[in-house]
């Protein structure tokens, strides 16, 4: 497989809240240092960490390409050893196979680069593998009851020991910290951490954040951290139907870093009432993405508007206007970027 072959990503990449957050060497860096338990991860920088997921997005299948893979530099940037950093938003007991398919796929690929290199060299004695630090973020709500022990997975574990790979994975689970350790933090990892805890409008309404903490992460952290955070908030405020006026009001407090006075502001919201309003836009949104879904299919075939107007039984000004959008993003068009895209030049606010 050449080169560029490997990098093949899958049809339908879409970002996540775990790919934005640890897309940023910053967050990740802070990951590493702040909560891994690895003593020669405690100075690691954003400098030290090298995103190279798109290396290996073959190995994600469609439902799960949520996943960041990072080669990190330790020990005056001498040691090299990857990082796989695994989303889990719901308990699954099958993540220690789903690890060790992506770890031997890591080693694998390490060995074909470096026998282009200098060939045979794998079989050599000293020839040595990258370690893989395999850690599972988890920030679901339901309580994290899987084994971290692959034999746990295989049966007769105990009979076949011997013969059955041994390895943990590592667990950070914003629910096993608590408000103090998280504030005491102070970096933007840790704000993500509080916000991904709450769930419900009581919780929301009573988060009360101290000044001093948002101040420090406000002028600590650079403006990508920043961009991130504002991002990933968002996002999570969006799933509560926060009303959008307020999400916009949080996200460019933050980005401005004006934050010490972030929630003390917050006005609260009757989540039933917003939720209601919610399913009803994700209504007409649902509908909108799939009339584009549809109309990008016609148009890789090469149909013209006029035909694909007839097809789906529209407008042929409408579907003109999305085809002139839809071209930008094609043959890999991306139905969200598209609807956005195609409501701020109607003048319509995105919800």
């Amino acid at each position: 497989m050449s080169e560029e072959n490997n990098q093949i990503s899958n049809s339908k990449e879409k970002d996540s809240g775990a790919k934005t957050i640890f897309g940023n060497a910053n967050l990740c860096a802070q990951l590493l240092r702040n909560y891994s338990n690895i003593e020669e991860l405690k100075s690691v920088e954003a400098e030290d960490i090298e995103d190279v997921t798109d290396r290996y997005i073959p190995m994600f299948t469609e439902e799960r390409n949520a996943d960041v893979v990072k080669k990190v530099r330790i020990t005056g940037g001498k040691e090299v050893f990857i990082t796989l950093i695994e989303h889990k938003a719901q308990v699954d007991y099958n993540v220690c196979m789903q690890i060790l398919r992506y770890m031997v796929f890591i080693w694998e690929d390490y060995a074909k680069q470096q026998e282009k290199l200098h060939k045979g060299i794998s079989k050599s004695k000293d020839f040595k593998y990258p370690p893989v630090f395999p850690i599972v973020y988890y920030n679901g709500v339901d309580k994290w009851t899987v084994d971290k022990a692959f034999s746990s997975r295989i049966a007769l574990g105990e009979v076949f020991s011997k013969y059955i790979p041994k390895f943990e994975y590592h667990l950070v689970n914003t629910g096993d910290y608590n408000r103090e350790e998280l504030l005491d933090r102070e970096d933007g990892l840790s704000l993500i951490m509080l916000i991904n805890k709450l769930k419900d409008a009581a919780e929301f309404n009573s988060l009360g954040l101290p000044k001093d903490y948002l101040e420090n992460i406000a002028f600590k952290s650079p403006e990508d951290v920043l961009e991130t955070l504002a991002k990933v908030i968002a996002v999570v405020l969006r799933k509560q139907y926060v009303p959008e006026d307020e999400i916009q009001d949080f996200v460019s407090h933050i980005k401005e870093r004006d934050m010490s006075d972030l929630f003390e502001g917050w006005k609260g919201f009757n989540v039933q009432e917003e939720r209601t309003k919610g399913k009803e836009i994700g209504k007409v949104i649902g509908k909108d993405l799939s009339l584009i879904t549809l109309i990008c299919k016609k148009l890789v075939k090469g149909k013209s508007i006029e035909a694909i107007a007839d097809e789906v039984e529209e407008d042929e000004e409408l579907v003109t206007e999305i085809c002139s959008i839809a071209k930008k993003y094609l043959p890999d068009y991306d139905e969200e970027k598209i609807y956005d895209e195609w409501k701020q030049q109607s003048g319509l606010k995105v919800q």
